[in-house]
């Protein structure tokens, strides 16, 4: 019997807007009215209809001022100065009666220099008027606050002493007490959240950054970064429902706006234009405020965020028709869209190493290189890397493993170790704790490919022994006892990357090819045979591939002349480029799906780089067209 839907079809949702990721992601800025005195660097506090903007820099010379301006949601009112003239202070305050400022930069003596004009001087808001109290115990400017604090609890973390500093400091109504400190010293950061509770987001060490640290009310622990490292900024909400806004993230400033949903940052709206020492506060991801800054000159333009309370979530697969646009859409995970963003660094910069063909973003593995004795073996858990135990044979020049961070084969590679050095016939297996030796290989070789499992594997092509130089077209398969020759790809290659989940269903691509000559050629491998898939959209070698046989993303690599940041798309048939690295690079490693991956380290002029980008693909909403 026929179903009904079959007969009659099924309903398809009709909405005004599209579906969005969250709250945050459905939210925009909008101007709200204009400050009476341009500012900078100020102590900002309050709610989006009652906010507070205290002291700050308000014009191109170095001196504070002491100017202090309410925001009651329609304009700006001049209130009560404070006692002290100063700039790049911090500011908390979740309320507009409950407020604090402290630290920051005093009035310029002619020819000083900026260290002397640090200050540990604290004020407390009560709504009417101002009170100096306790000092921090280290003076201190362009600090963190905890920017939800109030004038009985609150922190400011990092900033600049002058130099970069990791010192926090918890205040308790009364008087500043050190607590322990960031791990990342720096200045300049997005504070988020309260005494208790709290984000330190980006900053400036050497160089701008994007790292992210939380607060629990004792210690600091390293989170997800910003997608964008950024500095001198403004920031809004708590440690679960948070943004960060303009800064100094460059080149120029950045306009940029980021969400914080007590996992992850997502981009959303952006502030009307590039801004840096902006400053704002409020609820979060709901509502929030932001006012002057520098872009330059110094600006008194006030942005208002707001985000619907109530709103459509997208879901996979969800399809509905928006009545705006007259528009069918789908909500899917659109690989085109997806982006690379900053992980965490690598403890060991290495090149052309092996990494765990079939882990994950959240638990990845690599392998092999680095200084001597070269066996370095790292696990990736999404946020930052932990040294494992050694390899018991060090090795270089050797691509992949077939398996995840709790079971891994990988084999072949050169050991530094040998008398003379040869390619190494050595293999081991990793069980997520440590490497044993298992059956040799038929034939050693370096710059080879693996994939497949710890179970089943294969191992293809590379360069036979130092010594003995040249390029094999040699296969070897692996049952979980032993290595065996199957059968050989078409012509000799070496330096390629290799995919693939299982031993019956994988693939290489790129590397050199019957000597010096570079190749786009793709081959699919069945268990059995060898067939051509699609080019490559251009030659390369030592690039990393991560996915299965039909749904694979390729990362980085090298051409005749240069390092490579391209990256591209496999559909099991053709390729197609999408988003590049941010550092190009040779002979990285990665684990991952075509979905959600990174790409670790690798060689990027002038040396072996720490970098990790990680890789992933956000649900949007595509439209249907009919054909």
């Amino acid at each position: 019997m026929a179903k009904y839907s079959d007969i009659k079809g099924f309903t398809v949702q009709t909405l005004s807007t599209d579906t969005v990721a969250s709250q945050a992601a459905g939210g925009s800025w909008a101007s709200g009215s204009a400050m009476n005195t341009g500012r900078a660097a100020y102590g900002a506090a309050g709610t989006l209809t009652s906010a507070l903007a205290a002291t700050g820099q308000s014009s191109s010379g170095n001196n504070g001022t002491v100017n202090v301006e309410q925001y009651d949601g329609s304009s700006w009112t001049e209130t009560s100065n404070v006692n002290s003239a100063r700039r790049a202070v911090a500011g908390s305050g979740a309320s507009y009666t409950n407020a604090l400022i402290f630290g920051g930069l005093g009035p310029l003596p002619s020819g000083s220099p900026t260290s002397t004009l640090k200050t540990a001087i604290t004020e407390s808001w009560n709504g009417s008027a101002w009170t100096e109290v306790g000092d921090l115990t280290t003076a201190v400017y362009y600090g963190g606050p905890a920017c939800q604090g109030t004038n009985t609890a609150t922190l400011n973390f990092g900033g600049a002493t002058p130099s970069g500093t990791a010192n926090n400091q918890s205040w308790n109504g009364s008087s500043w007490t050190e607590v322990n400190n960031l791990n990342t010293a720096r200045a300049y950061i997005f504070g988020i959240g309260t005494s208790t509770a709290a984000l330190a987001a980006g900053g400036f060490t050497t160089t701008t950054v994007a790292i992210n640290e939380q607060w629990d009310g004792t210690s600091w622990t390293e989170s997800t970064d910003l997608n964008a490292a950024n500095y001198q900024g403004g920031s809004a909400g708590t440690s679960t429902a948070s943004l960060v806004f303009g800064g100094g993230g460059g080149p120029g400033q950045a306009a940029t706006t980021e969400a914080w949903d007590g996992s992850s940052w997502t981009e959303v709206g952006d502030i009307s234009e590039g801004n840096e020492t902006i400053r704002g506060n409020g609820a979060g991801s709901s509502a929030a405020w932001a006012a002057g800054g520098s872009n330059p000159p110094f600006t008194t333009e006030t942005q208002e965020w707001s985000a619907p309370a109530v709103f459509n979530q997208q879901v996979e697969g969800q399809l509905f028709f928006n009545s705006t646009t007259n528009t069918f859409k789908e909500t899917v995970q659109d690989i085109a869209g997806g982006t690379w963003s900053s992980g965490g660094a690598v403890n060991t910069a290495r090149s052309r190493f092996g990494g765990a063909t079939n882990a994950t973003q959240n638990a990845g593995l690599v392998f092999g290189a680095g200084d001597a004795p070269r066996g370095q073996t790292e696990e990736y858990n999404g946020t930052a890397w932990s040294e494992q135990n050694d390899m018991n044979t060090g090795r270089y020049i050797s691509y992949g493993g077939g398996g995840t961070q709790t079971a891994c084969i990988t084999a072949g590679g050169l050991n530094p170790a040998g008398s003379p050095i040869y390619a190494t016939v050595v293999a081991e297996e990793y069980n997520g704790t440590s490497w044993t030796e298992v059956n040799d290989l038929n034939e050693g070789r370096i710059d080879c490919a693996t994939f497949g499992t710890a179970e089943g594997a294969i191992l293809v092509g590379g360069g036979e022994a130092a010594g003995s130089p040249g390029t094999v077209a040699s296969v070897e398969s692996w049952n979980g006892t032993s290595w065996s020759e199957t059968t050989d790809i078409p012509a000799t290659r070496q330096e390629m990357g290799a995919w693939g989940a299982t031993s019956t269903a994988g693939a290489i691509v790129g590397g050199t090819q019957d000597g010096p000559n570079i190749t786009a050629e793709t081959l699919e491998w069945d268990g059995s045979t060898w067939t051509a898939g699609g080019d490559y959209p251009t030659v390369l070698k030592y690039t990393t591939v991560f996915g299965t046989l039909n749904s694979a993303i390729v990362a980085g690599g090298e051409n005749a002349s240069a390092k490579q940041g391209v990256c591209a798309h496999y559909n099991g048939t053709s390729w197609t480029e999408v988003a590049e690295l941010a550092t190009a690079r040779m002979g990285s490693s990665s684990n991952g799906t075509a979905l959600s991956g990174f790409a670790a380290s690798g060689e990027a002029p002038p040396g072996a780089t720490t970098v990790t980008e990680e890789w992933n693909v956000s649900l949007s909403n595509k439209t249907i067209t009919s054909s």
